[in-house]
């Protein structure tokens, strides 16, 4: 390399060499991936051996999101080892509700100022999302930004490829009035809402660090960083077997535009708001905020991260199944004849 030209490129903000870096500290993360350890990250594409033995028909699904404003409590605190697992998790969940199996997984990091050893550290979440979705991170992105971002300051997306059969497609189309939705517990507020959170406690200025009696004990920073939940592992071995005839993940829009979404027209589902089991953190949302009701059940998870609709006949098993996996699932509601997408009661 031209030696004139990167001391010019570098004094114009963006560091040649600390990309370098960051690309060398970061394949140790992506080889977690990998079957068999092995990565050669740096190409100009990435590469997936793409297996299909077994699956008719095979359709695959995508996906893309990043993490949105939480990404400024990562910076508060600067803890940036989890915000990757997010990424992963609002990627993988949604093409999970199409019943596909995520293959692999590619990033995008943009930064004010390329810092090696925090940007491995992003990615090293990134990986660890990729190892509890059972797919492999093939490829990325780091790009600096000097002028337009500050040093501090960096943003996050990922993109997702999911593969299922034609067969095996979930379609809401064969629900009817009976069935059972059942939940899958969140472990917080995941990755949706943080415009609210933040101007609720106002975190610029908040203490994110001391015990707070309310949350148990921890920290308001410690619950509110909590990673986003992966539900690929339970959600499949669900699928393989039981009828699933639905599937929500519940995320920016809360129940009230999430639920819907895997509900056919003409159909609801009535849940009894005494039987959704709510998290401390959003009863303390509410409180500090003043917020309604209505507008918390239309902006967070409420403690469910995603809901899975089966015949009645098939919710215990189902329940057993997830529970099995670690899922703390329990039946939520029930699917009626409505116009009403949700009928909380």
């Amino acid at each position: 390399m031209d030696k004139s030209y990167s001391e010019s490129y570098k004094a114009a903000g963006v560091d040649i060499t600390a990309g370098y870096k960051a690309v060398e500290l970061m394949k140790k993360h992506v080889a977690r991936t990998m079957p068999g350890g092995k990565t050669d990250i740096g190409g100009f594409g990435g590469l997936f051996p793409l297996e299909l033995s077994g699956i008719k028909d095979p359709v695959l699904v995508s996906g893309t999101d990043g993490v949105g404003t939480k990404l400024r409590l990562a910076e508060l605190l600067d803890k940036h080892d989890t915000i990757g697992i997010d990424c992963v998790a609002m990627c993988v969940n949604d093409v999970l509700c199409c019943g596909a199996k995520p293959l692999f997984f590619l990033d995008y990091i943009a930064c004010g100022k390329n810092i090696p050893e925090k940007i491995a550290e992003i990615v090293g979440g990134v990986a660890e999302g990729c190892v509890r979705a059972d797919c492999a991170l093939i490829g990325g992105e780091t790009a600096e930004h000097p002028g337009t971002m500050s040093e501090d300051d960096y943003d996050l997306a990922g993109f997702t490829v999911g593969v299922v059969s034609r067969e095996k497609v979930i379609d809401k189309n064969n629900m009817k009035a009976g069935d059972v939705m059942i939940a899958l517990p969140s472990s917080g507020v995941h990755s949706n809402g943080f415009s609210l959170v933040r101007k609720v406690f106002d975190v610029e200025n908040c203490d994110l660090k001391s015990p707070v009696k309310e949350l148990g004990g921890k920290s308001l920073g410690e619950v509110l960083l909590e990673p986003t939940k992966i539900y690929v592992r339970p959600v499949l071995a669900l699928l393989e077997n039981v009828a699933v005839k639905g599937v929500s993940h519940i995320t920016g829009g809360g129940f009230y535009e999430n639920m819907p979404r895997s509900i056919p027209k003409g159909l609801g589902v009535k849940i009894k708001k005494s039987d959704v089991k709510i998290p401390p953190i959003f009863t303390l949302i509410q409180k500090r905020g003043n917020v309604s009701e209505h507008d918390m059940f239309n902006t967070f998870n409420m403690g469910v991260g995603m809901s899975v609709v089966v015949a009645k006949e098939d919710a215990n098993r189902a329940v057993g199944i997830l529970r099995n996996f670690g899922e703390e699932a329990y039946i939520l509601g029930e699917i009626v004849k409505s116009d009403d997408g949700v009928i909380l009661e």
